[in-house]
This record gives C-alpha cells, structure tokens and sequence, in this order.
C-alpha cells in the first residue's frame, strides 16, 4: 500500500496485520456492482471503531474532569465523537490521500468529504483495535483527542441552546416544542415532548420533567442534523 509507512508512524503503529489497514482504507464504493453476500470489512471496521472510540473518550472525560456531572459529559462526548470532530482529526493525518475510492466517488471531492473521512477514521481505529488490541488504538485516539478536549475546557452549551443557535446560523426558523403525552403512575410521570424545525424534522424526547424531555428531544435532533 502506498504511503504506509508514512500512515504506520501517524498512527504510532505498525500493523502485523496490513490487510487490516488496507480494509479500512477501501470505502465501499469500491465494492458497488460487484455480486456478493458477505459483508464489507470496511463497514465492519468502522463499526468497531466507533465503539472503541466512544469507549476512550468516555474514559477521558471521566478522568479529566472528575467533577463534573453526568450531563456535561456527555454533552462534551458527544461534541468530540462528531462526524465534524473525527473528521477532523482524519484530516490532521491526511487520511484522506490513503483512501481507496471509486472514480466516481473520488471525483466528487470523496477525499475531502466530512462524512467519508470520519467513517474511514473510525475504520482505521477499528483497525488497530483488531490488529493489536485496546492499547494501540486507545494510544492513537488519546494522542488526537486531547488536544480537541484542551481546546474546549468550558462545559459545552445545552441541547437546546444549541438546536436554537444550529437553527439561526442557517436561517431557519427557531424549534417549536409541544408535549405529546404523559406515560407511567401520577407519582413518576414521563412526559414525552416533540421538537421540530421548519424544513429540518423532529425529534421526540422522554424525561421525568417537561424541562428534561424538552433537552432530551432536542439533543436527538441535535444529533440528526450532525450526523
């Protein structure tokens, strides 16, 4: 594989296992028209990495700010795995000149593509997981993620803060909540809250208050419109 020397001392590994690296590097487009049944190593391999990913980024966060509570971390977890964010740290490697693409998909900007660098960043990870187990792929994602946690030391902002502002940066209008229901005993209600964005889509959200499920519903919408 071209390059790989080059892509082993960025990642701070050298695989036993090459095909592995090279797997992870063939985007599917590769594979369309061919007749088969087996599954693709690349889906596969970002599979594997997206969990392995969210795994060690949880596990800085819970380290690096033992304080803070479990809502903040996970508004920060979920800002630092991000398509945006992972792909990101795919081009500070330069993954995307590694990528094995289909002319077609090569053509169309495929090496610069957000959403195609992060699934192949989370392939690679999944990679190193699968050739040399959690410390090799964890000693990559700490080595590139601690300085996106550094850079970002403030709490991020709430779910709805943050719907409010993705909408008015683009010129939408502002999410619209209303509560659907009521579910469980008096005692414990559940209350179930839909968001929507004119134009966008909606989200439904379940919390033990009407404030909860609306932050619930908005941080699924959130999470639509990233991903």
């Amino acid at each position: 594989m071209a390059g790989a020397a080059e892509l082993h001392a960025v990642l701070g590994h050298a695989f036993t296992r090459p095909e592995l690296l090279s797997q992870a590097l063939t985007h599917p487009s590769m594979q369309q028209g061919r007749r088969t049944k087996t599954s693709d190593p690349y889906e596969r391999l970002e599979f594997l990495g997206d969990r392995v990913l969210g795994l060690v980024v949880a596990e800085m966060l819970f380290n690096r700010f033992p304080n803070e509570a479990e809502g903040a971390l996970a508004r920060r977890h979920a800002a630092l795995v991000r398509r945006e964010a992972v792909a990101r740290v795919a081009n500070q490697i330069n993954l995307g000149r590694h990528l094995v693409l289909a002319r077609g998909e090569d053509e169309a900007g495929g090496r610069t593509n957000p959403g195609i660098l992060a699934d192949a960043c989370e392939a690679v990870i999944g990679a190193l997981y699968a050739d040399a187990g959690f410390a090799a792929a964890a000693s990559f994602v700490r080595s590139r993620w601690e300085p996106l946690m550094e850079e970002a030391l403030a709490p991020p902002k709430d779910s709805k803060t943050g719907l409010q502002e993705w909408a008015q940066g683009r010129g939408l209008p502002l999410p619209s909540y209303r509560i659907l229901g009521q579910e469980g005993p008096p005692h414990e209600p559940i209350f179930l809250m839909e968001v929507s964005v004119e134009g966008v889509g909606s989200a439904v959200g379940r919390g033990a208050s009407k404030r909860v499920a609306e932050q619930a519903a908005a941080g699924l919408l959130l999470q639509q419109v990233m991903t």
